[in-house]
């Protein structure tokens, strides 16, 4: 075999497993550590927090997985009691793009009924994804107010 063949064959297969781990990662939420608590406030989302937990979206004017972001956060706020979604724009808001270290759109942050940011996703998350992280957000804040 000639090098030019194993070349494109190492591309190939370097290629497989970089979108691989890209569509492994995209869209799952993280944690954050308990040291590294940034907090949202009602003014900068430009209305009120969630009762029980805040979806905050930042999206983009000509993303498309950002419209797929809204319909399901959308969804989801319907289901749970208490869930407010909001969507802001991360060209209009690059100082709390910045303060939050938000790389790309769409990217999901999960607040809790304080603002504190408990989940965030890069991508499209799924919606069990989405209950699931608004679970452990109302979930950690009724184990504080229950150690209060």
């Amino acid at each position: 075999m000639s090098l030019g063949l194993w070349v494109l064959v190492g591309a190939v297969a370097a290629g497989l497993v970089l979108s691989g781990l890209k569509a492994w990662v995209d869209g799952r939420f993280r944690g954050k550590s308990e040291d590294d608590v940034e907090r949202v406030t009602a003014a900068e989302l430009g209305g009120e927090l969630g009762e029980r937990a805040t979806l905050l979206q930042f999206s983009s004017a000509f993303c498309a997985p950002c419209r797929a972001t809204r319909r399901t956060l959308v969804e989801v706020e319907g289901m749970v009691d208490g869930v407010r979604h909001v969507e802001l724009d991360a060209e209009s808001h690059l100082e709390l793009v910045r303060r939050l270290d938000i790389l790309r759109t769409p990217t999901t942050l999960v607040l809790d009924s304080t603002g504190a940011v408990v989940k965030r996703a890069s991508g499209a998350p799924r919606k069990p994804d989405v209950i699931a992280a608004l679970a452990v957000a109302i979930e950690q804040q009724n184990g504080e107010r229950a150690a209060t």
